[in-house]
Formats: structure tokens, C-alpha cells, sequence
């Protein structure tokens, strides 16, 4: 077995949790976002002295997942994601039946959106942080961010009141 560079295992063991956390998020796909985390750890394991050079390890982290799952969305041809059987109903608890209508409304959110809101509402980032995380500039995050909140909103339409008691 392969000598662990300079606490990486710690580093995935510590922070894996974190980043398929994100990548659930992102994709609404359990096995896409262990894919996704995978992914990412492997090229961090690949780059790993660079990116303990990096002021922060986890953000650094968490724009190679960025970018991985963002260049997944671009390549992939077929949206559709076939299932062996229907889904389970959520149970009609407030913060449950908020979680899963909010889930099924970002899934409708483009990726570039939807990991802008991922990282700026969920992850609490900066609007800085998510600009260089996605190479996009300040008033682009911010842009993006107001239009894929209205477009929330939209979505939710009446069911925004239901649930918002």
C-alpha cells in the first residue's frame, strides 16, 4: 500500500464527509455525488503537495469538487436518471416536506446555479469565495445568486406559503 503523503487520509477522512455533503447538494444523486467526492479526492491525492501550499486545504478542496462537478454537467448528453422503482413519499413533517420540495426545486436549477446557491447559502461562502470557486466574477455570482432565488421562489409558488408557516 502507498505511503500516505503528508496527512491526506487524515485530510479525506476529516473533510470527505463535508464534500459529499456538498456534492449531494449539488447533484441530488447519492451515488453520483460518492462518484463526485471520489473523484475529487483522487485528483487532490494527485495534486496533494499543491494543495497543502494553498492558504485553506478544504477551500481548495471544495473548488476541485467544483470543477468536477461542473465538468460532469457539461459532458454528460442524457439528463434522465432511470430508477429501478418510484420514489418514496416524504413524510408530512414541516422541515422534511420543506427539505424535499427545496431538493426537487434546485434539481430544476441549472449547475452553474444551483452550485452558486449551493455554496453561498448552504456553504455560507462569500460572494469572493464562490467567484474564484466558479472563475466567475463578484457581480456575476451575484447576479446569478438573485436570479436562481427569484427563479426559487417561482417555483414554489404557492407551495412557498404552505410550507413557510
Amino acid at each position: 500500500m502507498a505511503k500516505d503523503p503528508d496527512g491526506f487520509q487524515e485530510f479525506a477522512t476529516t473533510r470527505g464527509a463535508s464534500l459529499f455533503r456538498t456534492a449531494r447538494l449539488l447533484c441530488n444523486d447519492w451515488h453520483l455525488a460518492e462518484d463526485l467526492v471520489q473523484t475529487t479526492l483522487g485528483k487532490l491525492y494527485a495534486s496533494w503537495r499543491r494543495a497543502q501550499r494553498a492558504d485553506n486545504t478544504e477551500a481548495y478542496a471544495r473548488k476541485v469538487l467544483m470543477r468536477t462537478y461542473l465538468s460532469h454537467m457539461r459532458k454528460r448528453s442524457n439528463r434522465e436518471t432511470p430508477r429501478d422503482r418510484m420514489p418514496d413519499t416524504a413524510a408530512t413533517g414541516g422541515d422534511q416536506e420543506l427539505r424535499m420540495t427545496l431538493l426537487d426545486v434546485l434539481a430544476r436549477l441549472s449547475a452553474q446555479d444551483r452550485a452558486v446557491l449551493v455554496l453561498r447559502y448552504w456553504e455560507d461562502q462569500s460572494v469572493e469565495e464562490v467567484a474564484s470557486l466558479l472563475r466567475l466574477s463578484s457581480g456575476a455570482v451575484r447576479n446569478r445568486s438573485m436570479r436562481a432565488l427569484d427563479r426559487l421562489r417561482a417555483e414554489f409558488g404557492e407551495e412557498l406559503k404552505t410550507l413557510h408557516r
